[in-house]
């Protein structure tokens, strides 16, 4: 654990620095697009917070390659690799689009070869799911999946990325709560050593959110753009195929687990999609909102969950928070239902339901108890706070 903590410590510190050397190299060369049409904030704010998110998670890799702890992860080395090129590549295209613009199609098509690399350079596949005895023994099948569900994900993290410091935040709990799930799993699992690749990109990412939020949080002085969401994404997508695509089926078996461990059977393919439940949840419905209308899934537009928050008559911090909470709630009552069958709890799963069900009523009340009062459309004022909408 003491590992995973320096990890998390040293990609925190690397990242706040470079993040603090982007702001002010983008504020001094411009290197920050002008307003669009469907923008909010009225201040041109540079969105090459990406760049430092990247170059954090570059410099824990090399870190942890210097480190005897990690050597197991880098043995053999081509996954690691695999994931840094694919990172590079997503990096790179997300600057591109966030300087000029890119066509989607062409977007679409890097974040497909970016899954490639992981998938088929890498080895990372989904290889077998919980539920019985079902093995994907079809290679191309495995590829497919993995790389559409890497896809999925990315996307989802980048659409949420509309207010200051809500993609950061979201992905910060997110990791924490799939940082605590991996490490206990492997622990539980019977693993020689404890050291994974999972619990290691978990931590990483865990990191590279601490070292970026405190310039992207309201009022934002960087956006960390698509080439931070989409890398976000791609990581944490990564991070939950390699913990669920190698596991043994066996091992899943309700007989051989005991049914009070039924939900740690499940909790596998459950928990690493819970925590991006908002998100994916975001994704769907403008996805199906757009197609609905004829136009592109990846078209603009200001539907979004974080953006019907604002109009509900949420402040955008308060709105940040409520995405925190329900994030928060979601991933925790589940994550508390394993611990609680784990450890044989009194009522086992009970303790995570009561706090799931409390939480997500303690939410909705605030969610639908707007934050400021509504103006006369005479008297409404934009608000200043930037906004970025997709």
């Amino acid at each position: 654990m003491k590992q995973y903590l320096f990890t998390i410590i040293v990609t925190a510190a690397i990242t706040f620095v470079l993040t603090w050397a982007v702001w002010r190299l983008s504020l001094r060369f411009k290197l920050y697009p002008g307003i669009r049409e469907r923008d909010v904030h009225t201040t041109p704010t540079p969105r090459l917070g990406g760049v430092a998110i990247f170059l954090g998670i570059v410099a824990a890799f090399a870190v942890s390659a210097a480190n005897p702890f990690f050597q197991s992860i880098w043995t053999p080395p081509q996954t690691m690799w695999a994931i840094l090129a694919a990172s590079l590549l997503i990096a790179v295209i997300g600057v591109v689009d966030d300087l000029w613009d890119l066509d989607w199609m062409i977007k679409l098509g890097a974040q497909f070869l970016a899954a490639g690399i992981i998938t088929v350079g890498g080895g990372l596949q989904i290889l077998s799911l919980p539920f019985g005895d079902l093995i994907v023994v079809s290679s191309w099948l495995s590829i497919t999946i993995t790389m559409f569900a890497i896809v999925i994900v990315m996307n989802a993290v980048n659409f949420i990325d509309g207010l200051d410091g809500l993609v950061a935040g979201v992905c910060l709990i997110s990791n924490g709560v799939f940082f605590a799930y991996s490490y206990i799993f492997t622990r539980d699992s019977g693993a020689s050593s404890y050291f994974n690749l999972s619990t290691f990109l978990a931590a990483v990412l865990i990191g590279a959110c601490l070292g970026f939020l405190p310039l992207n949080w309201s009022p934002a002085k960087l956006f960390m753009g698509d080439s931070g969401a989409l890398v976000l994404g791609l990581l944490m997508a990564t991070s939950a195929i390699a913990i669920t695509g190698q596991m043994d089926p066996s091992a899943l078996e309700p007989d051989r687990l005991g049914r009070s461990q039924l939900v740690g059977a499940f909790l596998p393919i459950l928990l690493p999609l819970l925590v991006v439940l908002l998100p994916l949840l975001d994704f769907g419905l403008a996805v199906l909102r757009r197609m609905s209308a004829g136009r592109s899934p990846f078209s603009p537009d200001r539907k979004h969950l974080h953006h019907r928050m604002l109009d509900l008559g949420h402040r955008d911090r308060d709105a940040v928070l409520i995405f925190y909470a329900w994030t928060a709630v979601i991933s925790l009552a589940v994550l508390l239902m394993y611990v609680g069958a784990r450890e044989d709890w009194p009522g086992q799963y009970l303790p995570g339901v009561g706090f799931g069900v409390v939480g997500i009523a303690a939410c909705l009340v605030i969610t639908l108890s707007p934050t400021r009062r509504r103006k006369a459309p005479a008297a409404a004022e934009p608000d200043p706070t930037p906004v970025e909408p997709r």
